[in-house]
């Protein structure tokens, strides 16, 4: 096998992904823009033939948040810097626009086949691509190498099951690895896995999801509304598919009633397209729901006298559903999908309970627990009641809050040090 049947499958694979796009079109608009950008047409985009374009691609919401403070960074040692800013996601490229200046461009990352890569380097002509985390594409790293674009991975991690599948796929990754110029990892293990696999990794500079500032405005709103509450407030953060049900489930187990009683339940889908799906959930389980989207300016209602959830159906508020609670679970953690991000609930002082799987913040999640800004346990019923138990327990909650905060500020200053390691392979 070879690059070559990989790119004439990629290409079959065209008609597919134009029908993934309409249905999630269909409950996410966002997916319906600038669909040529996917297929390699920029008519719509100004050529970017300065020279001085910088190429970043955060494929999702988590990834470009954490680029941000490295953009901030890139700026300052770069003056007269544009930006082109590319996702894979309707609620990344949302987020992106936050971090565009007068001169950026933004638009989708092309679909990898040899023709709609090409077509992107030709087009922007960048003068580096960063990628961020995982997002390698054997197309587009033959199509920067052959332009002569170096092409390097920041915040790079892979985890132990990623590393099985390249393996596996080694006639395909190896060479894109290998065609990297640089690749700066988020910890020791990630940088041995990503080495195993060919990657020229030049260091280990840490994690940017610690550098990410939580949105004052909302964490202090979520803090007041949180005051107003009457009871503890637990949130069940980034949650998915199969999780939210047998939280439900947990929640209705006579054994627990006391537990569920006492407290004040906030859920938090991951996808924004799976709103109605939990709310119906909700519904069916015999729960009233009160929405965020319905909340308004004011504080979310607090019905002490029958069961009822909260649901976070909204986008871009993080810091106001951490600060609104005092303890999260943490989502994608209680099946075999790797974790959410723990570090953002740490930024806003929320210590979380984690299950099982949490292999995609593998080292952060093993640092938060040393550090007391978390706990493990085996499943949803055992969150449930250490969730709710360190809720109920001031001065064990207060303590945890501080070692959340503590946690976080330690490990600030991977962005200065990616920034500064970008800069000097640009020199070079």
């Amino acid at each position: 096998m070879t690059r070559l049947l990989y790119s004439f499958l990629m290409w079959l694979a065209q008609p597919l992904l134009r029908r993934k796009l309409a249905r999630r079109g269909a409950q996410e608009p966002g997916y319906l823009q600038g669909i040529a950008e996917r297929f390699g047409r920029y008519d719509q985009i100004s050529r970017a033939v300065d020279g001085n374009t910088v190429w970043l691609h955060a494929v999702s919401l988590g990834e470009t948040r954490a680029a941000a403070q490295l953009v901030a960074s890139l700026r300052a040692r770069l003056p007269g810097m544009r930006l082109l800013l590319t996702h894979g996601t309707a609620t990344g490229r949302m987020e992106g626009q936050k971090l565009l200046q007068a001169g950026d461009l933004q638009c989708w990352q092309p679909w990898d086949t040899s023709g709609a890569t090409v077509g992107f380097i030709e087009h922007f002509r960048p003068r580096i691509g960063i990628l961020m985390e995982t997002e390698i594409w054997p197309n587009l790293a033959a199509a920067c190498a052959q332009a002569g674009i170096p092409l390097v991975l920041v915040n790079a991690r892979l985890s132990e099951k990623s590393l099985r599948w390249s393996r596996r796929l080694a006639w395909l990754a190896r060479p894109a690895y290998r065609s990297l110029a640089a690749v700066w990892a988020q910890t020791q293990d990630d940088a041995r896995r990503l080495a195993a696999m060919g990657a020229p990794v030049q260091g280990v500079l840490g994690n940017l999801k610690f550098d990410a500032t939580p949105d004052a405005a909302q964490l202090s709103l979520g803090q007041s509304w949180r005051a107003q509450a009457g009871r503890p407030v637990i949130m069940f953060a980034s949650s998915r598919d199969r999780e939210e049900a047998a939280l439900l489930q947990t929640l209705a187990a006579p054994e627990l009633a006391q537990e569920v009683k006492a407290v004040q339940w906030l859920v938090v889908p991951r996808h924004p397209q799976r709103f109605e799906e939990v709310a119906a959930l909700m519904e069916k389980r015999g729960f009233a729901v009160s929405r965020r989207s319905q909340w308004l300016g004011a504080a979310p209602p607090c019905a002490l006298d029958k069961p009822a959830l909260w649901l976070g159906d909204s986008l871009g508020e993080m810091a106001l559903y951490y600060g609104l609670a005092d303890v999260a679970l943490l989502g994608g953690s209680f099946e075999a999908l790797g974790g959410q991000n723990l570090i953002e609930a740490a930024a806003c002082a929320c210590p979380v309970v984690m299950g099982p799987h949490t292999f995609n913040f593998a080292e952060a999640a093993e640092l938060a627990l040393a550090a007391g800004a978390a706990q493990r346990v085996a499943d949803l019923h055992e969150a449930v009641v250490a969730a709710s138990a360190l809720s109920q327990d001031a001065p064990a909650l207060l303590a945890a809050r501080q070692a959340a905060d503590a946690f976080a500020q330690a490990h600030h200053g991977a962005s200065e040090r990616l920034a500064t390691a970008i800069f000097r392979l640009l020199q070079q």
